[in-house]
Order: C-alpha cells, then structure tokens, then sequence
C-alpha cells in the first residue's frame, strides 16, 4: 500500500497534500519518505485517538505495520495510569506512584503525540478536530477515548469530597482519600455504591469493599462495622459461575446488600447518602455512614455524543466480532468507548487488540475480516489482601477460563498474578503491542490436558 493511494484517499486533507500527491509519483524513494514526513502535521495514514491502554497498544501494533511516521496518537494527558492498580492503592496494598509513568515514556517510538484533545469527529471527510480550529486528515481512524466519569451526577460531588471519610477508587484525585477513610473508621455503617450506569472494571466496586473488610477484621474494628453494597444493579454479579462463590463470602462475613439501589445525592457534612430505589421512582432513603466509596455515574466522552461514529447513547458503533465501525471501514473502535456489549477492563482491551490488528490488517489489503472477538474479559476479584478470584467470560456471560483449575474459588497465586504479572505484563508486553490476551496460553493449557 503506497503513501500515494493514502493522501489521495483522505478527501478533507490539506490543499498542500494534494499538490504532495501530484509530485509523489516523480519521487525517488528517498525523498518519498521526506515529503510524506513534510506532510505529517496534518495528515496521518493511521490516527490514534487516546492514549490510555487500547489507543497505546494499537499505535504500537500500528507503528510495525506502517511505519512510526505514519501514525499518530492524540492524548492531551501527561501521565498515563495503570488503573486496575488503583484498586490495590485505595486498599493501602499498594503505593499510587507505581501505577503511573509520563505518557511519552509510553508512547512508541517515533510515533507523533499530539497533545491535544479532539472536539469533532468528520468521518465522512476522513478528518478529525482539535481545540484551535486544528484539523487533521487520516486514512484509517482508531478511537480509543475511553469512558467518562461523572461524579457531579450526584448531588453534593465532586466538591463532597473534600470533607473526611469519603473516597473513590475511580479518580487519581480521590484514590487515596479511601485508603484515609478505611484507616480512620471506627464503627459505624461503610457504604460502597454502584451506579446506574455501565462502569468500566463492573468488579471493583466491591473489590475496595473485600479489602476493608479483610483490613478492619486484622484491626479489630470488624464487630463495629456495618458493610453494606448498594448496587443499581439486581444480581451481586453477572456470571453465575462467580457470583456463587461472591454470594457465599457475602454471607460469611456478614456483608448486607442492598439491590436496586443507586446513589442520588451526598451530604457530606452530615455524613449522609441518599439513594433511590430503582423499583419504586422518587422513592429515597437516607443512609448515615462513618465511611463511604462512591463508584461514580460513567458514560461516552462528550466528544462521541452526537457524533457520526456514534449510536443513540453515544458509544462508538462498532461490529461486535471485528470492531471495525458499522458504517465507515476505515473506522474502528476499540475499549471502553465502545458499544461491545462486554465489560470493560484492560484484559478485554488487551483481546480486542489482537482482534483488531487482524481486522486492520486485512482491511488495509482490500480483504474482509476474518478474525473474530468473542467478548473475551476478565476481572481479577481481589476479596482479601491475598485472595483473588479469577472470573473470565464471554459475551454470553459463560465462563472463559485460562487455566485448568476452578477459577471460581479465591486463590493466593491468582492474588499475586492480579498485584505482581499484570502490572508487568501490562507496561511490558501489552502497551508495546505484543499481548493480544490469555487466548495462545489458554490453547497450550487445553492442548497440554489431552
């Protein structure tokens, strides 16, 4: 696939790169390459838009496949987060500064960061825009924005946090504040909440409330703590296979959960939750707490709601098997910004990525993709400080299991596989591109058991 065909497919490109195009044929190889460098500012054969874990990944896949040069990302953040971590920092488990690293020391090498943010989506004239009236041209789009937090859908937040006992696992700015607040509990009721919305890592709502209860049992303050999970939604979990085993610790440790019930309103000083029942509208009850974890209210950044690439909610419309984008071929999507109907973590980032290297690549040669996405992902469920359950499934919500034993009940070597393997499999292998998901390890496990 020649430079030529790519700046002559981009019809909202820049009038120099049509005159590029014009002189492209009469280059030598050479300067070939120095005026499709000259041409990068606004035109990219492949444009990555995010730089949290599938936009990283995907540009590194890209960079092998096209050339540094010729690939992009747009990512406006300095840092880049490891936030499965996170769940082990709010946990006191582990430190915050572990799970971060400056994004250029992540990005590939030689691809072009763009720090800047994107304000609207052209796919019908293969463009995209940035803030200042930038406008940037490519052949093959990969959006990988993620997934938004709105806390201030809940009456009292943000601000609410900056009173005492109130923490969230979900934000760099409020991570630690529930490690604060496990530590400084003394008795009382501990709320942890789950919106009425999708949430990216479904599991981790409850994971923060394992690990306090492990912690406030070591520290003698157990008998004084009333634990309840106020979840929106109507079952503890959506596997069967786990939820089982989840329903059982619930049990042994005396843990209440309240279904249906979803967080409206905070009243700090007071210490106060106030959740409506799902079932009843404009039913409330209010719930006075020593400590509460709010999991914050999600939805599709604001830049994809309305937008082209985008279905009625504001999800990127993408085929569930290829992740190439419904109307547009050049388009696809990729992580939580997506509307694949699987939960969102970076394990399923890391299968949808190999899937969708496959996708590109025969998309690039003119071929129909071949290689399918079978909603693949996983969620390490830490329910102490050295026991993890490791629930892996499908789209149809069935089990997907990497190793040949019960992964449905909590085991020490899966804990250290969740604090220890993953952080260094993820900065390692999946960001540079060279991890696809457990798929070839779960193949050589089966094909050993024959």
């Amino acid at each position: 696939m020649s430079t030529i065909g790519v700046v002559s497919f981009c019809s909202c490109s820049h009038p120099a790169v049509g005159l590029l195009n014009q002189g492209m044929q009469k280059m030598s190889s050479f300067s070939f390459h120095t005026a499709a460098k000259c041409a990068a500012r606004d035109y990219y054969e492949v444009l990555v838009l995010g730089g949290g874990t599938g936009g990283i990944s995907m540009s590194a896949r890209m960079k092998r496949k096209v050339g540094a040069g010729n690939v992009a990302v747009v990512e406006p953040s300095k840092t880049h987060y490891y936030q499965p971590l996170w769940t082990l920092v709010g946990g006191g488990a582990k430190q915050l500064a572990t799970s971060a690293r400056p994004t250029g020391s992540i990005m590939p090498k030689g691809v072009e960061w763009i720090k800047s943010r994107v304000t609207a989506l052209d796919p019908d004239k293969n463009c995209i825009w940035l803030e200042n009236d930038v406008k940037i041209s490519y052949k093959y789009l990969i959006i990988a924005l993620g997934i938004s937090l709105h806390y201030e859908k809940i009456k009292g937040l943000p601000e609410g946090f900056h009173h005492p006992k109130i923490g969230s696992n979900y934000s760099v700015h409020t991570v630690e504040k529930t490690w604060k607040a496990i530590q400084d509990f003394k008795e009382g009721n501990a709320i942890f909440t789950f919106p009425n919305t999708p949430v990216k890592c479904a599991g981790a709502p409850q994971k923060i409330m394992y690990l306090s209860e492990a912690y406030w049992s070591k520290t003698g303050r157990r008998s004084k703590a009333n634990i309840m999970f106020n979840t929106s939604l109507g079952a503890i979990f959506g596997v069967k296979k786990y939820a089982d085993t989840l329903l059982e610790i619930i049990k042994e440790r005396n843990i209440a959960v309240n279904y249906k019930c979803n967080l409206v309103e905070v009243r700090a000083e007071k210490q106060e939750a106030v959740f409506e029942n799902l079932d009843k509208p404009g039913v409330t009850e209010v719930h006075q707490y020593e400590m509460l974890h709010v999991t914050p209210p999600m939805g599709p950044p604001d830049v994809l709601i309305n937008s082209p690439v985008s279905d009625e909610v504001g999800w990127v419309d993408v085929d569930k098997e290829t992740l190439q984008h419904k109307k547009y071929p050049n388009v696809f999507g990729i992580g939580d910004c997506t509307n694949l109907p699987t939960s969102r973590t970076a394990a399923a980032v890391a299968a949808q990525s190999g899937v969708l290297d496959k996708t590109i690549s025969l998309v690039m040669k003119n071929q129909l993709p071949t290689k399918k996405y079978d909603g693949y992902t996983s969620c390490p469920l830490v329910t102490g400080y050295n026991k993890v359950i490791l629930a892996e499934f499908d789209y149809n919500a069935q089990p997907l299991e990497t190793f040949p034993i019960d992964q449905s009940k909590e085991r020490v070597t899966m804990y250290h596989m969740k604090a220890d393997m993953m952080p260094f499999l993820y900065w390692n292998a999946l960001l540079k591109g060279y991890w696809g998901g457990p798929a070839p390890v779960r193949k050589l496990m089966h094909l050993g058991l024959k």
